[in-house]
Protein backbone atom coordinates (compact mmCIF):
# COMPACT_ATOMS: atom_id res chain seq x y z
CA UNK A 1 0.00 0.00 0.00
CA UNK A 2 1.20 3.54 -0.69
CA UNK A 3 2.53 5.92 1.92
CA UNK A 4 0.97 9.39 1.86
CA UNK A 5 2.50 12.48 3.42
CA UNK A 6 0.34 14.99 5.28
CA UNK A 7 0.95 18.40 6.84
CA UNK A 8 -1.02 20.18 9.57
CA UNK A 9 -2.89 23.27 8.32
CA UNK A 10 -2.68 24.94 11.74
CA UNK A 11 0.32 25.37 13.97
CA UNK A 12 0.32 23.62 17.30
CA UNK A 13 1.58 20.62 19.18
CA UNK A 14 0.87 17.13 17.89
CA UNK A 15 2.57 13.84 18.72
CA UNK A 16 2.89 13.15 14.97
CA UNK A 17 4.73 16.42 14.30
CA UNK A 18 4.01 19.10 11.69
CA UNK A 19 4.44 16.56 8.85
CA UNK A 20 3.61 12.90 9.07
CA UNK A 21 3.11 9.84 6.89
CA UNK A 22 0.14 7.48 6.72
CA UNK A 23 -0.09 4.11 4.98
CA UNK A 24 -3.41 4.05 3.13
CA UNK A 25 -5.10 2.08 0.40
CA UNK A 26 -4.96 3.92 -2.91
CA UNK A 27 -8.78 3.93 -3.00
CA UNK A 28 -9.09 5.60 0.43
CA UNK A 29 -10.04 9.27 0.55
CA UNK A 30 -7.44 11.77 1.71
CA UNK A 31 -7.52 12.53 5.44
CA UNK A 32 -9.11 15.84 6.37
CA UNK A 33 -8.06 15.77 10.02
CA UNK A 34 -5.12 14.34 11.95
CA UNK A 35 -5.91 10.95 13.47
CA UNK A 36 -3.86 11.93 16.55
CA UNK A 37 -4.98 15.47 17.43
CA UNK A 38 -8.03 16.04 15.19
CA UNK A 39 -6.67 19.27 13.65
CA UNK A 40 -7.13 19.89 9.89
CA UNK A 41 -4.49 18.40 7.57
CA UNK A 42 -3.86 18.30 3.85
CA UNK A 43 -2.15 15.67 1.76
CA UNK A 44 1.07 16.68 0.05
CA UNK A 45 2.13 15.73 -3.43
CA UNK A 46 5.36 13.84 -2.90
CA UNK A 47 8.01 13.08 -5.45
CA UNK A 48 8.41 9.48 -6.41
CA UNK A 49 11.59 7.64 -7.16
CA UNK A 50 11.61 5.61 -10.35
CA UNK A 51 14.55 3.32 -10.66
CA UNK A 52 15.79 2.65 -14.16
CA UNK A 53 17.08 -0.84 -14.84
CA UNK A 54 20.85 -1.19 -14.88
CA UNK A 55 22.62 -2.24 -18.05
CA UNK A 56 24.51 -5.52 -18.30
CA UNK A 57 27.77 -3.54 -18.47
CA UNK A 58 26.94 -1.75 -15.22
CA UNK A 59 26.19 -5.08 -13.50
CA UNK A 60 29.56 -6.39 -14.75
CA UNK A 61 31.39 -3.28 -13.49
CA UNK A 62 29.74 -3.70 -10.08
CA UNK A 63 30.93 -7.32 -9.87
CA UNK A 64 27.60 -9.05 -10.39
CA UNK A 65 26.88 -12.09 -12.54
CA UNK A 66 23.70 -11.97 -14.63
CA UNK A 67 22.45 -15.20 -16.15
CA UNK A 68 19.68 -15.10 -18.76
CA UNK A 69 17.78 -18.31 -19.50
CA UNK A 70 18.16 -19.29 -23.16
CA UNK A 71 16.96 -22.90 -23.15
CA UNK A 72 16.05 -25.67 -20.74
CA UNK A 73 19.11 -25.84 -18.46
CA UNK A 74 21.13 -23.36 -20.59
CA UNK A 75 21.85 -19.82 -19.39
CA UNK A 76 23.81 -17.04 -21.06
CA UNK A 77 26.26 -15.22 -18.80
CA UNK A 78 25.74 -11.68 -20.15
CA UNK A 79 28.35 -10.35 -17.68
CA UNK A 80 31.05 -12.93 -18.46
CA UNK A 81 34.62 -11.93 -17.62
CA UNK A 82 37.55 -12.76 -19.88
CA UNK A 83 38.18 -16.49 -19.78
CA UNK A 84 34.69 -17.36 -18.52
CA UNK A 85 32.29 -19.41 -20.57
CA UNK A 86 29.58 -17.28 -22.18
CA UNK A 87 27.03 -20.07 -21.65
CA UNK A 88 26.32 -21.96 -18.45
CA UNK A 89 24.84 -25.42 -18.77
CA UNK A 90 23.30 -26.93 -15.65
CA UNK A 91 24.73 -30.41 -16.28
CA UNK A 92 28.27 -29.10 -16.99
CA UNK A 93 29.82 -27.61 -13.84
CA UNK A 94 32.94 -26.48 -15.75
CA UNK A 95 30.79 -23.83 -17.49
CA UNK A 96 29.72 -22.26 -14.17
CA UNK A 97 30.83 -18.61 -13.69
CA UNK A 98 33.98 -18.18 -11.59
CA UNK A 99 32.54 -16.62 -8.44
CA UNK A 100 35.94 -16.47 -6.72
CA UNK A 101 37.11 -13.91 -9.34
CA UNK A 102 34.21 -11.63 -8.44
CA UNK A 103 34.06 -12.04 -4.65
CA UNK A 104 36.87 -11.04 -2.32
CA UNK A 105 37.26 -10.74 1.43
Amino acid sequence: MPVYEYIHEEEGECARGARFEVVQNIKDAALRECPECGKPVRRLISRTYVRTPLSDTKYKEMGFTKLVRRDNGVYENVTALDGESRYFEADKPETMPDIKRRVSD
